[in-house]
């Protein structure tokens, strides 16, 4: 894999509002907000997808799920509602072939999304 925007951001390459900065991942707020709160947040393991990811992984995976409850508490949106989204690949629309989570909340959500 390439790098990324990501990953040029984890370098500190380009800057990024960082909420959250540990040794696995980084939490950073979306340049293209799809919510009154959009926070991405990424491992610094430079995995594609989820599809990419091994049973090695499944620690890592829990930290991120574990990082967007410690965000939402931060944000107040533990208290309103949340959504986290993971796409993995282009036809679900993952647009940066690194691995995310997409913590969006402050607004009504619809399903299927729109």
């Amino acid at each position: 894999m390439g790098q990324t925007i990501f990953g040029r951001i984890i370098s500190g390459e380009i800057p990024a509002d960082k909420l959250l900065d540990t040794d696995d991942l980084i939490a950073i707020r979306d340049i293209n907000p799809q919510a009154p709160t959009h926070v991405l947040i990424i491992p610094k393991k430079p995995l594609a997808g989820v599809s990419s990811s091994t049973v090695k992984d499944e620690v890592l995976l829990g930290r991120l799920l574990g990082a967007a409850r410690e965000l939402a508490v931060q944000l107040g949106l533990d208290k309103v509602g949340y959504r986290l989204v993971i796409n993995n690949g282009e036809s679900a629309g993952q647009s940066v072939p690194h691995l995310h989570v997409h913590l969006m909340g402050g607004r009504e959500f619809s399903w299927p999304p729109g």
